[in-house]
């Protein structure tokens, strides 16, 4: 589809739905709400005009209630802005189930980075043995984690999953039902999530959207794809689970949540083969076939609710046993039902998805010293690093874990569980274990010492120890560590254990909030690039694990467009990426989402080695002009960083400290337990939520400009075009940060230009957005940002309208705390609903 008729397409099947179905959610009778869909629209108007002649956000909400109401209390001033919020959220959930509705349509088969287009240029190149050789070999692991970016709870989540069907079918009826349970159902949790709690509401997802999409895609990559002599790996799909076993500055995660989580992961897919087989069980009603299908019915029943052992081998040989007698005595009939069945217990085994174990690797290090302190006889006064790693992997001794308390307790505990969790789940149900903030080789092997000290064997460690790269610092030691590990005999026999694999997670949310966009994902660039040739030197496959966001300011942005611009020099044997919280809903959250975004990455892995493209690989002058730009613009965010207004104005003029205290996560939003808030205790989440909810979305683009500016006033602009033209990866990296841009709106916070304390402050803020837009729209030769995406920038515009009225009264109450102290408490109630709705109606925004 022309950008034109995409344009057109989307008008007709969601702006002009979200009108017809706005005005009937406009007369619904909510409780306290009604008339709000008459008062909404003078709101927006007062805003849009106001922020123009650049009124404040307090001098907008005054005048609305001034000109369109007649009340006069604070409270009832405030109770009217809360029926507000509760309205707008509402709206935004109608407008996300009408886009998700459309999807398909706007979306055809033959767009870029679909498995129809890759089997299409395949042929035509006469590459499909390439392709088929290429998948033989690689993967796509998608890892599902709990950081707090989803703020519907689960009963929101499943009216919007049935909204979405309702209006697929467009039934009038329906979707007036459903509108109205939207309207009498809360938005907020009661108390904060546990992270059973989390991981409960991702295995919904599990059950219910990725076991039929992941089958049915599978099934399909089989049809296109297979031949005699080509097999489809089972495991060319993966999903991977961090709710639960991801104890990195969580401290409500322990050893008993970990293990609960492996045991509803492992019964949660026992029920969906349960209720699969049930439907398959109608169809293949054949003698024989069926008391084999029954037995294994019973079996998993057993499994299920009495908790009787099953392994995928088991419920495979009764499939197989099932498959022989329909050949030979049915003719086959619907032999390709059960082959589907059988396809799906091999994807998804007795675990569904594999739980990793995340730990920050100086609690590694405080447990390490506290075992030595009191088991090794050695004087921790004077003991070397050395010194401790010898006894480490030297030493005999094996702890019981209830001879400590606490954390040590904990984390021995833990790593003990690993064995029971591995024989009820399988190996696959949990072989990774991640190590936070990795800068030195202890860390790695303070992991693998921990588990001798548990009682296993060496080659009892069915795990890959898996380092995290994610501060500036880490990124830098990367090659340094691993070569050291790789020259290290006992790890090296471990790796050997594992297949000469190694998996590195590289960490891009904190890369950004530490370096800055373009200097984050260049180092992250040359840091694979460097581990790749480490690796490669030591005959190690080594397989990059990146953890991204949705926006772009964490990672996120256009993924296939990403993965498809790595060049020859970086290691592409799997892609492995984090999808957090409000991403699974926008991005996997419904069938034809997750099947379409699985597809993407999946062809972005494979056209990087199958098919040529020069615009993939830098020359040497492109990585001098990328290296250039990116220490000159780490430069300058760095010197925004160090300004001494920085972490007072998030403090002070942000929703940053309101992120902690809102029901929507179980871990804390910052590390350490201080009250003092520094700039490394930041969570990457709330920090570039911050911003987002400012709708400034700095670590976006800040720096990117000036540096662009800075080569334009050496007279070196057209090197920099050239470099947008011939290298996809520089090109990803400024569409990316366009988006950023695009979902920025200055005009909200003009106001705070004239403020004492930060005025100077946010006018270097602005003055970067303004270059750094300028800068790129000449780059490109766009006549607006994101011109070449009409789908995504005519989403972005309608939510933006939505969401209008609800930033307004965001910024409104951050204005009134600083005034009104009588009223703070409510005030602050009013921020934190706010913060909800703004995420959820920017989608990725945080």
């Amino acid at each position: 589809m022309q950008n034109e008729e995409k344009t057109e397409k989307f008008r007709q099947l969601v702006e002009n739905k979200f009108q017809i179905y706005n005005s009937l959610f406009m007369s619904l009778p909510y409780d306290k709400m009604t008339n709000i869909g008459m008062l909404l629209p003078f709101l927006y108007e007062e805003s849009k005009i106001g922020y123009e002649k650049g009124k404040s956000p307090e001098e907008i909400v005054e005048e609305f209630f001034a000109k369109h109401t007649e009340l006069e209390t604070e409270e009832q001033k405030t109770e009217l802005l809360f029926k507000i919020i509760q309205y707008i959220e509402r709206q935004v959930v109608l407008f996300d189930s009408i886009e998700d509705a459309a999807f398909c349509e706007l979306h055809p088969p033959s767009e870029t980075g679909t498995l129809h287009q890759l089997h299409e240029r395949a042929l035509q190149e006469h590459l499909v043995t390439a392709t088929h050789d290429k998948m033989r070999g690689f993967s796509v692991r998608v890892v599902f984690t709990a950081h707090p970016t989803q703020f519907y709870p689960n009963s929101v989540q499943r009216i919007l999953h049935d909204l979405r069907s309702a209006i697929m079918k467009d039934s009038v009826t329906e979707i007036d039902m459903l509108l109205q349970q939207l309207g009498k159902t809360p938005f907020l949790n009661r108390e904060k999530p546990t992270p059973l709690d989390e991981a409960m509401s991702i295995i919904f997802y599990l059950r219910y959207v990725y076991y039929d999409s992941l089958g049915e895609l599978y099934r399909k990559i089989k049809n296109s794809f297979g031949t005699q002599d080509f097999k489809l790996p089972h495991d060319i799909f993966q999903l991977g689970f961090w709710p639960g076993g991801d104890r990195d500055g969580n401290p409500f995660v322990t050893a008993e949540i970990t293990q609960k989580v492996a045991q509803e992961l492992h019964f949660s897919i026992l029920k969906s083969y349960y209720e699969h087989l049930k439907n398959l069980r109608r169809r293949l009603s054949f003698r024989g076939v069926s008391e084999v299908l029954e037995q294994l019915s019973h079996e998993l029943y057993d499994a299920i609710f009495k908790n009787q052992n099953i392994t995928t081998r088991h419920i495979l040989s009764r499939i197989s046993e099932a498959e022989k007698i329909l050949t030979e005595q049915h003719n086959g009939l619907f032999h390709n039902l059960l082959e589907d069945y059988k396809d799906r217990v091999q994807i998804f085994g007795t675990h569904f998805a594999t739980l990793d174990v995340r730990q920050d690797s100086r609690i590694h290090q405080q447990v390490i010293d506290e075992i030595i302190g009191e088991k090794s006889g050695l004087y921790l006064k004077n003991i070397t690093t050395e010194d401790k790693l010898k006894w480490l992997l030297e030493t005999e001794t094996v702890l019981n874990p209830d001879d400590f308390s606490g954390i040590t307790k904990d984390t021995l505990q833990n790593i003990s569980n690993i064995r029971s969790i591995q024989e009820k789940n399988g190996e696959r149900g949990l072989n990774r274990y991640i190590i936070s903030n990795s800068d030195e080789v202890k860390d790695v092997l303070n992991v693998f010492g921990m588990f001798r000290l548990c009682g296993y064997s060496e080659e009892e460690i069915n795990i890959d120890i898996v380092p995290l790269f994610e501060t500036m610092e880490g990124l830098d030691a990367g090659e340094k560590v691993m070569k050291e590990l790789y020259e290290l005999p006992a790890y090296r026999k471990h790796l050997e254990r594992r297949g000469n694999a190694q998996t590195i997670m590289l960490g891009f949310s904190d890369g950004t909030k530490d370096g800055g966009y373009l200097k984050a994902n260049w180092e992250i660039y040359e840091t694979k690039e460097q581990l790749t040739r480490i690796s490669d030197e030591n005959n190690i496959k080594v397989i990059f694990f990146d953890g991204r966001g949705g926006p772009p300011a964490r990672g996120g942005g256009k993924t296939h467009d990403f993965y498809a611009s790595q060049g020859k020099t970086i290691a592409n044997h799997k892609i492995e990426l984090t999808i957090q919280g409000q991403t699974i809903t926008s991005v996997f959250g419904n069938k034809d989402q997750a099947k379409y975004n699985f597809e993407q990455l999946l062809t972005a892995g494979i056209e990087n080695d199958v098919f040529k493209n020069s615009k993939k690989d830098l020359t040497v002058k492109e990585r001098q002009l990328i290296e250039e730009l990116a220490d000159i613009s780490f430069k300058k965010y760095s010197d925004l960083k160090a300004h001494p207004m920085f972490v007072p104005y998030l403090q002070e003029m942000s929703t940053l400290e309101y992120y902690g205290r809102t029901n929507i996560g179980s871990r804390p939003s910052k590390r350490g337990g201080t009250n003092e808030l520094k700039f490394e205790d930041l969570r990457a989440i709330p920090f570039v939520g911050s911003w987002s909810q400012l709708k400034q979305n700095v670590p976006g683009f800040f720096g990117f400009g000036f540096a662009l500016n800075e080569l334009k006033n050496q007279g070196r602009f057209a090197e920099v075009k050239s470099l947008y033209k011939g290298s996809d990866f520089f090109k990803t990296l400024v569409l990316n940060s366009m988006m950023s841009m695009n979902k920025s709106y200055f005009p909200l916070t003009y106001y705070m230009k004239n403020n004492r304390k930060f005025g100077s402050f946010w006018n270097i803020l602005f003055d970067e957005f303004e270059l750094s837009k300028s800068m790129m729209l000449e780059l490109t030769g766009f006549r607006m940002l994101m011109e070449e995406e009409p789908l995504s920038r005519k989403s972005v515009k309608i939510r933006e309208k939505i969401v209008l009225p609800l930033l307004s009264i965001q910024q409104y109450a951050l204005m009134k705390i600083q005034k009104d102290e009588g009223n703070r408490e409510a005030y602050e109630k009013l921020v934190m609903r706010s913060l909800f709705g703004n995420i959820n109606a920017s989608r990725n925004s945080a």
